[in-house]
């Protein structure tokens, strides 16, 4: 249980994580120093292209970064004041699942195919809440019928069940023991459309009903205009803007979020052409020196080359990191 103290604090608080991942072919900087505070009952956004560090920095927050190689090299995670990182394996087991839970991408690898979704989901609540094994199963078949899964459905396996109904067997092992966050890991990716949007808002009522707060990683804008108060914005490892829905939308400041939304087709334009971001994200084992951006930026400078940006706040909550607010820019 929160304390009421607890309630007053960001329910996370992320400062400065560092992830690499120590290979034979160098060094992957996955993360460089992010930073972002999620309060309780929130949804933010963490949006990026393919190879921006999104999974990588979700695994560091549950403390799942498999090492060997990956490494967290520095940086703090606070979840409701209490510091994970060097918190311990046995500790971070007990936490996950109880007040952090996590849907992975792909439900066909995040399910075990020889056990039944119905003891998948009593496990959880088992092990966390420590009731009867008749209990537990009473639980996750309510659990289930939540999300929308008969619970007469209890005994079958994962291969008996659709991409989405999968989803939703994951969905309901996250939320099964009513964790105070949810890290969901583009958890719409490998369903057809008409799922999608289902899945989403069982999602958004679930997260209303048990007031849990949501890192939802994704490259889908679309997805986070529709259920997400924050946004923050990666490229390369970074975090380069961050922000209210409305910040990111209607102020957008940085060259490359203005990029993101620039290559989106829009009913109401007239244009026939769509503006693409030119050139391919750098190789982490060799980030530029400067902002790792700068490469792909139309309105690259000097200054850009040669020094990293700093984070400025703009307005009240919403950073961008980018020479161009530098008061020194050359």
């Amino acid at each position: 249980m929160m304390k009421k103290n607890e309630q007053n604090e960001p329910l996370l608080s992320v400062r400065d994580l560092t992830i690499h991942y120590i290979t034979d072919d160098g060094v992957v900087r996955a993360v460089n120093g992010i930073s972002f505070d999620l309060n309780h009952g929130e949804t933010m956004g963490l949006v990026g292209e393919t190879g921006a560090g999104k999974t990588t920095a979700a695994l560091g927050l549950m403390q799942l970064v498999p090492d060997p190689p990956g490494k967290i090299v520095s940086g703090s995670v606070k979840f409701a004041g209490k510091e994970l990182i060097g918190l311990g394996k046995l500790r971070m087991r007990l936490f996950r699942g109880k007040e952090m839970s996590m849907i992975f991408q792909d439900p066909m690898t995040a399910l075990n195919p020889v056990i039944t979704v119905g003891e998948q989901v009593a496990e959880v609540i088992r092990i966390h809440n420590k009731v009867s094994v008749k209990e537990a199963v009473k639980q996750a078949a309510e659990m289930l019928e939540t999300v929308g899964i008969s619970s007469e459905r209890m005994g079958d396996y994962p291969h008996q069940f659709s991409g989405g109904m999968k989803q939703r067997v994951v969905i309901a092992i996250a939320l099964a023991c009513n964790p105070h966050l949810i890290i969901a890991d583009e958890p719409t990716t490998a369903l057809d459309v008409t799922i999608q949007a289902q899945v989403l808002e069982l999602m958004n009522r679930l997260q209303e009903k048990y007031n849990t707060a949501m890192l939802l990683i994704t490259h889908d804008l679309g997805v986070v205009a529709e259920i997400c108060d924050k946004v923050a914005i990666m490229y390369a490892g970074q975090i380069v803007e961050s922000g209210s829905l409305e910040d990111i939308y209607e102020d957008t400041r940085h060259p490359y979020t203005k990029g993101l939304f620039g290559s989106l087709p829009r009913l109401s334009s007239k244009l026939h052409r769509l503006s693409p971001i030119y050139g391919l994200m750098p190789d982490p084992t060799d980030l530029p020196k400067g902002c790792s951006f700068a490469p792909r930026c139309p309105n690259r400078c000097k200054a850009c080359e040669e020094r990293m940006p700093e984070n400025h706040e703009v307005s009240p909550g919403h950073f961008v990191r980018c020479v161009l607010y530098d008061a020194d820019r050359q």
